[in-house]
């Protein structure tokens, strides 16, 4: 067996280990699978022969391919729509029927309520947290994968920590009262039940959606309930696959298809009425956001 036979044996040996790793990094498998080819072409041109531990090199390199490919996803998502760009109803569509079952299927395992956190995070402090806190990685290995010191790779992976545990920002009783609001709300939504979103509504209650999270590309404010009631009905088939969670400590909804953030409905709850509701769609505002689904 030659060098590069040797070195493809144990590439292909680490396969599903590196699988694991670039998955839980991109949440796609697609991408997963992509960055692991372009792995494959560093590693196959780089100097093997000289590296100690072969796994470690391999997921450093996996992990810098990641990190470039979330660079270059997160410089994609923060260009504007334009007014052409599909409404909501399209987009999800569109967005269901491309997922392969195969990521579905991956997604469960990791859960969604992970990929969707991890989906907020910057792309080093994601790269950070999933190499030390799911595949134990010293800050060493990490800081050589992030091109930072040890200890900025450590800081990394604390503040990427600290946004995946979530805190509740307000006191235990009002939490669960809100979080009663919200998943009713969320409920009569998924129900196409009209009459049972009126009555969560505040009369005076508005709704405001930024530009990416709008039909058409320009943001949408809507004031009253009656108007509010029409626009739920237009996103009753969003519902469906949106969750329960704490948005910046208090209780909102997510949507998330396969796990992949693409909306946050954050709610103002004052006793008992929902008096606003902020849609949003806007990537860099998403990344702002200290989430934590509710189970």
């Amino acid at each position: 067996m030659d060098d590069n036979d040797w070195l493809a044996s144990r590439f292909q040996a680490s396969r599903p280990r590196l699988r694991a790793v670039a998955y839980r990094i991109l949440g796609s498998a697609n991408e997963a699978e992509d960055a692991l080819q372009e792995a494959w072409i560093h590693a196959a041109g780089g100097q093997a022969g000289e590296v100690a531990n072969l796994d470690g090199w391999f997921t450093t390199i996996v992990a810098r391919v990641c990190l470039d490919m979330l660079r270059s996803r997160k410089a994609r998502r923060e260009q504007p729509l334009g007014a052409d760009n599909v409404g909501w109803d399209d987009a999800l569509l569109a967005a269901l029927e491309a997922g392969p079952e195969q990521e579905a299927v991956l997604a469960d395992s990791v859960g969604l309520a992970l990929l969707v956190v991890l989906d907020t995070l910057g792309p080093a402090e994601r790269v950070a947290f999933v190499l030390h806190d799911m595949f134990g990685l010293p800050f060493e290995d990490i800081a050589a994968a992030t091109g930072r010191s040890p200890s900025a790779a450590r800081q990394l992976a604390s503040r990427a920590r600290r946004r995946v545990q979530g805190a509740p920002a307000i006191p235990e009783a009002q939490l669960a009262r809100r979080r009663e609001v919200a998943a009713a709300f969320l409920a009569a939504s998924r129900g196409g039940d009209m009459a049972g979103l009126l009555a969560l509504l505040d009369p005076n209650v508005v709704l405001h959606a930024d530009a990416t999270a709008a039909p058409g590309g320009a943001p949408v404010t809507l004031r009253g309930a009656t108007a509010v009631i029409g626009g739920a009905r237009a996103a009753s088939a969003r519902a469906v696959h949106s969750s329960l969670a704490l948005v910046n400590g208090t209780p909102g909804i997510v949507f998330a298809p396969l796990g992949k953030l693409e909306l946050v409905l954050s709610l103002t709850i004052e006793v008992d009425k929902i008096t606003r509701i902020d849609i949003i769609g806007d990537p860099a505002r998403l990344d702002e956001l200290d989430l934590a689904l509710l189970s």
